[in-house]
């Protein structure tokens, strides 16, 4: 079957290395910014997205390997394995940014802390918005096997 996204084409190459890229992404605007260690929130973000980057430039890895090889990684042992671990990396990297996104809220809208010159609001925004990105990617993928793990 070849679903958008699928382990071993092309399609599942791009998508897991922009997952990748938007997860690392997210770890370096976060980082980059002053204080982000005072929020637990912010805290498992980078930890989410870290394990988000070991995930999918693995199976970045494995894609391509695949695709020079031409081999066929629908089977229903590995396709199993790539919908646990897509899943489990998703729920985990939603529960982040949807906790970072709601600090951020509160530090913007509620306490005002966004105002002063010292919490780079803009730093924990950005973070955020790649976070998301890479969510909505890893869905796509996480959507696409358990479809496949089905058609198997």
């Amino acid at each position: 079957m070849a679903l958008f996204g699928c382990p071993g084409k092309l399609s599942g190459l791009l998508l897991r290395m922009g997952q990748c890229i938007f997860a690392a992404a997210s770890i370096g605007a976060m980082v980059s910014a002053h204080g982000f260690f005072n929020s637990t929130a912010f805290c498992y973000l980078i930890a989410a997205m870290g394990i988000q980057v070991l995930w999918s430039f693995g199976l970045a890895c494995l894609d391509f390997h695949a695709l020079r090889s031409k081999t066929n990684l629908q089977n229903p042992v590995l396709v199993s394995l790539f919908v646990v671990g897509d899943w489990v990396t998703a729920i985990l990297s939603l529960a982040a940014a949807s906790s970072s996104a709601g600090v951020t809220v509160l530090y913007s809208r509620d306490l005002g802390y966004c105002k002063s010159p010292l919490v780079p609001c803009t730093h924990f925004k950005a973070s955020i918005l790649f976070a998301f990105i890479s969510w909505f990617l890893l869905a796509i993928s996480a959507h696409v096997t358990f479809w496949l793990l089905a058609a198997i």
